[in-house]
């Protein structure tokens, strides 16, 4: 809960409305751990030397089935 209420918080700072915060928010809480294990991939890939926006694309592709799923 307190989780949520800073990350509403940040994302209200870049410019999100509050219907976008709510669609991410319910798609993350739907599984938190794929958003985890995406956020470790991503972190490694840049620890090897990768760009940032190269490896959140690359991972976000690699798990795009399942993202996809959520949405619905």
């Amino acid at each position: 809960m307190f989780k949520d209420i800073l990350i509403k918080k940040m994302l209200k700072r870049q410019g999100l409305s509050d219907e976008q915060i709510n669609q991410l928010l319910e798609i993350v809480n739907k599984n938190p751990d794929l958003f985890k294990k995406i956020a470790e991939e991503t972190q490694g890939r840049i620890k090897n030397g990768e760009g940032q926006t190269e490896a959140s694309l690359a991972v976000m592709k690699k798990y795009e089935a399942e993202l996809k799923a959520l949405r619905q």
